[in-house]
């Protein structure tokens, strides 16, 4: 059985100064937490503050993002080997965020993998649909291509671990959320086009499959009984610390 997952998206909604506070409150209030793996992603101006805290503690310290080169002249870019020297041992790549505002593809985000892996981190990579597509009965086309894209001649050997993370775009701080049993025939189509790339073992050994979007301890008991689920990616619960010690406590 593979471990719960909880990651703790901060985007850029915190200070310096509050991101080390709430780094400090995760640590003392969720140290007792042995069973699940959790993740915080801080922005980068705060990783290296937050890594310190939390080394040596039972949370893992994860970026927001990351270039695909390994060094160069790209202005305001980070590299895997920074991140690694600050302590990260996962990125989150192809937020739906950075996709609206930023113009990310999936081929940029396929090479990101492919750097994340080669670096010792494990990648985050985030699908989803738009409100639109969703009406439209595009959504299984849509993480089909994805998925797809993003996986493109990613090869995945023993040891090295992924994360599909499904967000409908609609439901991102929108205080929506997906409906369960919707939310259990996506996992299963998310589960079938990875078993297309990569063999069952792979799968089942190396890859989590999580969902975010609109999660709290209010709405997440509804999907306890989805098999294929693994975790969660928490964006405005994480900001609380007894909201998010409830999502965890509830897994």
């Amino acid at each position: 059985m593979k471990k719960p997952i909880v990651i703790a998206n901060w985007k850029m909604k915190l200070s310096a100064k509050q991101s080390s506070f709430l780094a400090k409150d995760f640590k003392k209030s969720l140290k007792n937490f042995k069973d699940q793996d959790i993740v915080v992603c801080p922005s980068d101006i705060s990783l290296t503050d937050v890594g310190s805290i939390l080394k040596k503690s039972n949370i893992k310290l994860g970026a927001q993002n990351m270039f695909w080169e390994e060094f160069g002249a790209y202005t305001g870019e980070s590299s895997s080997a920074v991140l690694k020297e600050v302590g990260c041992d996962y990125v989150i790549l192809g937020h739906s965020e950075r996709r609206q505002y930023l113009g990310e593809t999936n081929d940029m985000v396929n090479k990101k993998i492919d750097r994340a892996l080669d670096s010792n981190l494990v990648p985050i990579i985030c699908i989803g649909e738009t409100k639109d597509e969703r009406h439209d009965g595009l959504t299984d086309n849509v993480l089909y291509h994805q998925l797809k894209e993003c996986l493109n001649s990613v090869h995945l050997i023993v040891g090295e671990k992924i994360i599909v993370a499904y967000e409908p775009v609609w439901a991102i701080g929108s205080g929506d959320v997906v409906d369960a049993d919707e939310a259990e025939r996506v996992f299963e189509l998310i589960n079938q086009v990875l078993i297309d790339i990569y063999p069952l073992t792979i799968v089942r050994n190396n890859v989590r499959m999580i969902y975010g979007g609109g999660i709290d301890s209010s709405n997440i008991s509804s999907f306890s009984d989805i098999k294929l689920l693994d975790g969660f990616l928490v964006g405005g619960a994480s900001l609380d610390t007894n909201k998010f010690k409830d999502i965890i406590t509830a897994l």
